[in-house]
């Protein structure tokens, strides 16, 4: 059953009497309403381009939020072969928020690590909502130590709403062990690719895309704050979240613009909800493109690379 967003009520209403129409049918066979059925399928298709041909930052946020997107899981399911998990920071647990481990990607070997949100009500609860613990971003600094040392490049997919805030986290050192994580991504000598699949939320996501390149999807978003955490500050009033997203300039077009995402993925219309299969394949094939422009690089390079892309930015567009 699809789920409609907000803005896509319009639509629903229209695919909703589509469907009335031929449960009609579907009842009494001498009805013919092939032709009135058709006419608002053309009439949901238009509506459906219309509503995505120029999506403003909050409805992005929308979908970039919308439960039906592929999760890192769904990726890792499709795209990667011989997985195996590895689990726990060898000190205090094992984050669910955070899925890692071995693989081959292309028949090759990998180190892919990545958040994940769930997909029902009792995965959410377990994957804590892609939400981090310290032990979750001290479990991505051993897989990086690992793959460091065993010359393996790194695939890190992003889709946080941000790092746990809770009591429990902060007296663990949250804030120390995402500094940490960030620190390995730009200490590590192997190539680091990231891919922004959803939200990228504040340093739990930058403790994973401090990479050599990163890519978005065309409808995810990546900022600093949530666009409701940004209208509770500044406006004491969450309600302003439309006003705060437009000011965070969060969207993969903003930020290949400020030199912040190195490419954008392109959803097809409607969104990677509605087109799984297509998204994880399109994700796929910019992964490989990234790993190829990587290739043949030395150690210092990718080191210097990666530290040179980071000191540089703010040096072009919007900021600029």
């Amino acid at each position: 059953m699809t789920q409609y967003l907000e803005f896509e009520k319009p639509l629903a209403d229209i695919e909703g009497k589509a469907e009335e129409l031929r449960a009609l049918a579907r009842q009494s066979e001498e009805m013919d309403i092939t032709e009135e059925a058709s006419a608002l399928d053309a009439k949901a298709t238009q509506l459906l381009e219309d509503l995505y041909a120029d999506l403003t930052p909050w409805r992005k946020c929308q979908v970039a939020r919308h439960p039906d997107r592929p999760h890192c899981v769904d990726y890792i399911d499709a795209l990667f072969t011989e997985y195996t998990p590895l689990a726990g920071d060898r000190n205090f647990a094992d984050d669910h928020a955070v899925m890692g481990g071995l693989a081959r990607f292309n028949d090759k070997p990998v180190v892919i690590i990545g958040h994940e949100k769930g997909n029902d009500t009792k995965s959410r609860i377990e994957r804590n909502f892609g939400m981090a613990r310290p032990e979750g971003y001290r479990k991505a600094i051993r897989l990086m130590d690992m793959a460091d040392r065993f010359n393996l490049p790194v695939i890190t997919l992003v889709d946080t709403p941000g790092a746990y805030p809770g009591k429990g986290a902060e007296e663990r050192g949250q804030s120390e062990a995402i500094a940490r994580s960030t620190e390995k991504c730009l200490q590590i000598g192997v190539p680091l690719v990231s891919v922004v699949i959803g939200e990228g939320g504040s340093g739990g996501a930058v403790a994973f895309a401090t990479a050599n390149k990163l890519a978005m999807l065309e409808h995810a978003v990546y900022s600093v704050i949530s666009p409701e955490g940004c209208a509770s500050i500044l406006w004491k009033d969450a309600e302003k979240m439309r006003e705060a997203a437009e000011a965070l300039r969060l969207t993969a077009q903003d930020l290949k613009q400020l030199g912040v995402t190195d490419r954008i993925i392109p959803e097809m219309v409607g969104g990677a909800h509605r087109h799984r299969e297509a998204t994880i394949m399109s994700v796929g094939n910019a992964i490989t493109a990234m790993l190829a422009e990587l290739d043949g690089k030395t150690r210092d390079d990718l080191i210097t690379d990666r530290r040179r892309k980071f000191l540089g930015l703010g040096n072009q567009g919007l900021a600029a």
